[in-house]
Order: structure tokens, then sequence, then C-alpha cells
């Protein structure tokens, strides 16, 4: 007569469980050691996220001057307006533009216009920044590659442009500096 738990012992399949698992363990944990660098590799570098955002410092800016910044490799147009300015920006009628913005929606602080300088129609900078610059018909900027004319505002007035400036995002920091992105 054979002995049924002697068989038991010798199945081996609480020992066949325990090999099943480590196998498995190990396994897991060669897959997180494979595929951990790739994944902290689609992290951004340093040097990116160093470029995520800037500051600028307002308080050299004199009224009427405007100022360019790089951001992510693109300028962006930081202009201190005159009373004038904003108020020929204000007296638009919003249901003329061809991309209909109130110059309220695109500024935080009346004086202070903040636009990327990228122009909407193929991507070239406009003229504007410089105090020789041609401003075009309304006094913001002008792209001489295509004739696109802009307002004080960044709103896109006349030419083949399709819409306004981009406002980037930024905030105040303090009274006289700002952090874009």
């Amino acid at each position: 007569m054979a002995d049924s738990g002697g068989a038991a012992a010798t199945d081996g399949t609480p020992r066949r469980d325990f090999l099943n698992l480590v196998t498995a363990s190990f396994a897991a944990v060669g897959v997180g050691a494979v595929a951990w660098p790739f994944i902290a590799s689609m992290q951004p570098a340093r040097d990116v996220l160093a470029l995520a955002s800037t500051e600028v410092d307002l308080a050299p800016i004199v009224e009427g001057q405007a100022v360019t910044v790089m951001w992510r490799g693109k300028p962006v147009f930081v202009r201190h307006r005159s009373a004038a300015e904003i108020t020929s920006a204000r007296e638009v009628p919003v249901s003329q533009l061809p991309d209909p913005a109130p110059d309220q929606a695109r500024v935080q602080k009346d004086q202070w216009l903040v636009v990327l300088g990228v122009c909407t129609h193929l991507g070239c900078v406009p003229l504007g920044q410089k105090p020789t610059d041609a401003r075009g018909d309304y006094g913001g900027w002008f792209c001489p590659c295509h004739g696109s004319h802009y307002d004080t505002a960044g709103r896109i007035r006349k030419g083949p442009a399709p819409r306004n400036l981009e406002v980037p995002q930024y905030a105040f920091t303090s009274d006289t500096k700002i952090r874009i992105g």
C-alpha cells in the first residue's frame, strides 16, 4: 500500500508556487530596471525647464518704450503703453475687428501689454519695437513680409494675418516684475 501522505510531500506544488513567485518578482524588477531610464529620459532637462519661464524687470521700461525678451525661443514684446495708446485701443469698436477681442481682455494692467512677437500669418517677427521702426497704420506693429498691421493692443487690423498677436501666460510677481510662462 502506498502512503498518500508521502506523495503530497514529494508533489512539489508549494515549491513550484514559490519558484513562480520568485521568478515573477525578478522579472518585474528587471522590467522596472530597464524601463526606468527610458521613462526618466522623457522628463525635460534642467536647461529646458529653465526656459519654461522668464522674469522681466519692468522698472527700466519708460512709458512709450517696448522691449523684446526671449521665451521658449520666441520673441515676446513687452510695451509700456502711453495713455494715448490705451485710449486708441479702447476706442475701437470690437465688432470691426477681424479677430474680435477687447483691449481689457488682452492686458492685466492697462499700461503693460505682453504679446508674442510672432505674426499669426506665417510666423515672421513684426516691426514696431524700436522707435525708428514702422508701426503700421494703427501705431502697433507692422509685418513687412505680407503687410499685416496690428494696433496698440496687438490686434490684427489689416492684412492677411488671421488672428491677433498671442498673449502668453504671464503674471505680475510684483509691481515692477512679471514672470512669463
